[in-house]
C-alpha cells in the first residue's frame, strides 16, 4: 500500500477523497472513510515538502466534497433565470474552495511532524541541527509517531470548526457524522460533533500504526472507542409516556415543481388538511413544512381561519410561511408599496385563528435566500434559488417558543431550527431557556435523493449532543420523530406522502456538550495537544 500511494500520490488523494465520502449517507460505508484516512495519512508521511502536503490534502478534500455534495447540482434544476448545467459548476467551485480546510490540516501535519521540529517522531526526514527543513526523497516514508496522529486529529477539529464558521460558514457533512451507524457516534454527547471528527482521525491512525504492527500504540487507541460503542449501543432514550402529548407530523410530498405553482394552490392545500387528520378529544401539536403555504399570515386573515378550521380545541398548528415587509416607492407621483425583504418563518397557529408566536430562520443559506453582493452579480444573470426579487432577511437566533397548557397538555417550550440551520453544532438551543423539543422544518425538495438522508442524519447528531428530541416535517422526505440519542423513532421515507402520530420524546437531562457548547470541543483539542507534548518528551 505504502509504495502504491507513493508511486502517484496525487491520483491516490483524489481517490481516497471520494471512497471517504461514501461513508456518509446514504451509503453509511464508514470503515471504508477510515481507510481512505489512513492512506491520507501515509501521503502526508511521504509528502517531500510543504506543497506537496497541502495539495495532497486539497485533492483528499476535492473528491471528498464533490461526491458528497453532489445533491447541489440537483437544485439548479428548479431555478429557470440559471441555466441548469451551472449546479454542476457550483458543486466544483464550493468543493474547490472547502478542499483548502483538509489542506491546511495536512500541511499543518507535515509542518509539525515530518518538517525538522520538537513534535517529529523518531526516523522523521528532517533531522538536520539548525532547525532547518531537511526534505526526503519521495517514498522514504518516515515513521508515524502517536503524537503525529494526536496533532493531526487536533488540526483536523480546528480547521472543520473553521469551515462551519468562516464566511457564514458550510457545516454539512462533518467527518463525525460517519459515527451514527456506531456506538461511538455518543461521544457527540460529550466533545459534539468536531470531536467526533477528531475520533475518526485517531482511529484511522491506529489502521495506519497497524500497518506497521505497532500493536501498543494501537491498542490504546481502539480501546477507548470500543469502550464508547459499548457506551453507546447499551445508552437508550426516556420511553414515550402514554400520556405525553401527541404530535402530528405531516409529508405532503408536494414537489419543488409543484410548490409555487398558482394552480396547485388548491390542492397541495387538500393535501395538507387531510393529512393532518380530524380534530381528536386529545389535543395535538401539528407539524408542517417548511414554506408550506403561500400566505402572509399576519396580513390574511382568511388564511388564519382556514388554518384554525382544522384544529380541534387545544391543537396547535406549527407551520412554515413567511413573513413580507414593504417600503413605500414614489413613480410618478404616485407611492406604492414595494417589497423590500422577508424572513422565513415558522408560526404557530391557534383554533381561534390568531397568532401564537413565531420564529424567524436566522442562518441564512447565500445564494439560496440571498444573493450575496447582488449589485454586481444580478447584471450577470445570477440570482438566488429561491424564486423572488427579494431577498430574505434573518432572524435574531435560537430562541424558545412557550406553547400553552391545556386539558392533556402542559406548558411546552419549543425549539426551531429551519431547515439548513439544524447543521451548526453548538448553535441551535437558547441555553438561557432550554426548549423541551426542537422543531426542524425544511424543504429537502431541492436536494436530490442524497441530500435529504445526509440532512437527516445531521439533525440525528444534534438531538445526540442537546439531549433532545427533535420534529422533522418535510414536504417530500425524510421527516422523522428523533429522540434524545439521535434515534429515529418514526420516519416517512423520500417522494412518500404521509404522517407519523405519536407522543412527543422526553428530553434529557443537559448533556455535557449542552452546557459547553463547542467550548468541550476545544477542550478535547487541548487535550490531545497536551497528549502529544507528553509523549513527544516520553521519548526524549
Amino acid at each position: 500500500m505504502r509504495h502504491a500511494l507513493a508511486r502517484h500520490p496525487q491520483l491516490a488523494a483524489l481517490l481516497a477523497g471520494l471512497l471517504s465520502s461514501t461513508g456518509f449517507a446514504p451509503l453509511d460505508l464508514w470503515p471504508v472513510t477510515l481507510v481512505s484516512l489512513a492512506a491520507l495519512i501515509l501521503l502526508i508521511e511521504q509528502a517531500p515538502d510543504r506543497r506537496a502536503a497541502f495539495l495532497r490534502g486539497w485533492l483528499f478534500g476535492l473528491g471528498h466534497f464533490t461526491l458528497g455534495l453532489n445533491w447541489i447540482a440537483h437544485a439548479f434544476t428548479f431555478q429557470d433565470s440559471m441555466p441548469h448545467w451551472f449546479g454542476y459548476g457550483a458543486v466544483a467551485l464550493l468543493s474547490l474552495y472547502l478542499a483548502m480546510f483538509p489542506g491546511l490540516a495536512t500541511l499543518g501535519t507535515w509542518w509539525l511532524t515530518v518538517r525538522s521540529s520538537p513534535f517529529r517522531g523518531r526516523g522523521t526526514a528532517g533531522e538536520a541541527s539548525g532547525g532547518g527543513v531537511s526534505p526526503h526523497r519521495e517514498g522514504d516514508t518516515p515513521a508515524t509517531s502517536p503524537a503525529s496522529i494526536l496533532l493531526f486529529a487536533t488540526l483536523w477539529l480546528a480547521t472543520e470548526y473553521l469551515r462551519a464558521t468562516l464566511f457564514t460558514g458550510f457545516a454539512w457533512n462533518p467527518l463525525g457524522v460517519i459515527w451514527l451507524p456506531t456506538g461511538v457516534a455518543i461521544a457527540a454527547t460529550l466533545i459534539g460533533t468536531y470531536g467526533l471528527g477528531a475520533l475518526a482521525i485517531l482511529a484511522a491512525g491506529s489502521l495506519r500504526l497497524a500497518l506497521d504492527r505497532r500493536w501498543r500504540p494501537t491498542a490504546s487507541i481502539i480501546a477507548p472507542l470500543c469502550m464508547l460503542a459499548i457506551w453507546g449501543f447499551l445508552s437508550t432514550a426516556p420511553v414515550t409516556p402514554l400520556g405525553a402529548p401527541r404530535v402530528r407530523v405531516v409529508q405532503p410530498n408536494i414537489g419543488q415543481d409543484q410548490k409555487y405553482s398558482p394552480e396547485n394552490e388548491v390542492a397541495n392545500f387538500r393535501k395538507l388538511a387531510t393529512l393532518s387528520g380530524q380534530p381528536r378529544p386529545a389535543p395535538r401539536l401539528i407539524f408542517w413544512p417548511e414554506a408550506a403555504i403561500p400566505a402572509y399570515l399576519d396580513m390574511e386573515p382568511a388564511w388564519r381561519a382556514r388554518l384554525a378550521s382544522l384544529l380541534g380545541p387545544g391543537d396547535l398548528l406549527m407551520t412554515g410561511a413567511d413573513k413580507v415587509y414593504f417600503k413605500p416607492v414614489e413613480h410618478n407621483g404616485v407611492v406604492t408599496d414595494k417589497l423590500a425583504g422577508a424572513n422565513n418563518s415558522v408560526w404557530i397557529v391557534t383554533p381561534q385563528a390568531t397568532l401564537l408566536g413565531r420564529y424567524d430562520k436566522a442562518h441564512l443559506v447565500p445564494y439560496g435566500e440571498y444573493l450575496p453582493l447582488r449589485s454586481i452579480l444580478e447584471p450577470i444573470g445570477l440570482s438566488r434559488l429561491v424564486p423572488g426579487d427579494a431577498d430574505f432577511w434573518p432572524g435574531s437566533g435560537p430562541k424558545t417558543l412557550p406553547l400553552p397548557a391545556t386539558i392533556g397538555r402542559p406548558v411546552i417550550g419549543m425549539g426551531v431550527q429551519i431547515c439548513y440551520e439544524i447543521i451548526f453544532s453548538g448553535k441551535i438551543v437558547d441555553r438561557a431557556n432550554r426548549p423541551a423539543f426542537l422543531f426542524n422544518p425544511s424543504n429537502d425538495a431541492w436536494f436530490g435523493s442524497w441530500g435529504p438522508v445526509q440532512h437527516l442524519a445531521q439533525a440525528r447528531l444534534r438531538a445526540l449532543e442537546e439531549g433532545l428530541p427533535i420534529i422533522r416535517s418535510t414536504p417530500t422526505g425524510v421527516s422523522a420523530i428523533i429522540d434524545a440519542r439521535g434515534q429515529i423513532l418514526r420516519s416517512i421515507g423520500h417522494n412518500r406522502a404521509g404522517f407519523l402520530d405519536s407522543g412527543l420524546p422526553l428530553p434529557l437531562s443537559p448533556t455535557l456538550f449542552a452546557r459547553l457548547g463547542n467550548w468541550a470541543a476545544f477542550a478535547f483539542m487541548l487535550l490531545l495537544i497536551g497528549g502529544a507534548i507528553a509523549m513527544r518528551r516520553c521519548k526524549s
